[in-house]
């Protein structure tokens, strides 16, 4: 019968369509990022708030990290606004030290301890338990009096606000070669073999 061929005929212009359409809706996936302006955690999830190539502000859309696809921007964003958090938190620490209460350090234990670490916590230093520089500056491992929790502190803070505890630290760990021992000058020696 000749309908069967008409409606194949409909079929494929149908399909046709749909296929176009799919791609014209798959089109927005190519936005490209052309900077991460913010960033904000909502539940537990960070977003950035993100500008859009080609697209005005009034378009910046906040969007989950697991969506982004953009790691050098994001890691850009994090280094540009670590130093601006640096100078946020030098200004909070001072006040939080001055108004940690002990009932409110308590209930809001978890909110303190993102604000105030190291001096700000306004506790006696005791003494330095270890150091590292993986961060790119010398940080002390400074055990408090009357706190179980030790934490980093910025050397260059520790040698203003407690420059004994810092030599403490040190003294502890020189051994003082005035001249080379007999087991280091047999090594020299074998060196030279």
């Amino acid at each position: 019968p000749p309908e069967a061929p008409s409606a194949d005929v409909k079929l494929a212009t149908v399909a046709g369509k749909k296929g176009k359409k799919a791609e014209e809706e798959e089109q927005p996936e190519e936005y490209v990022v052309e900077k991460v302006l913010d960033r904000r955690v909502v539940k537990g999830r960070v977003e950035f708030l993100l500008k859009w190539k080609g697209f005005s502000d009034e378009d910046n859309t906040w969007e989950p990290q697991d969506n982004l696809d953009c790691p050098d921007l994001i890691a850009e964003y994090m280094q540009k606004h670590k130093e601006k958090e640096e100078k946020k938190k030098e200004g909070k620490r001072k006040v939080v030290s001055e108004a940690s209460g002990d009932s409110e350090e308590r209930g809001s234990k978890r909110k303190k301890e993102e604000k105030a670490r190291g001096f700000g916590r306004g506790l006696q230093p005791e003494r330095i338990i270890g150091a590292t520089d993986s961060s790119g500056e010398l940080m002390f491992l400074m055990k408090w009096k009357n706190s179980d929790e030790a934490d980093l502190v910025p050397a260059k803070e520790a040698n203003v606000k407690c420059p004994q505890v810092v030599i403490s630290f040190y003294e502890e760990r020189l051994t003082w070669h005035s001249y080379p021992t007999e087991e280091e000058e047999k090594k020299e020696e074998e060196k030279k073999d």
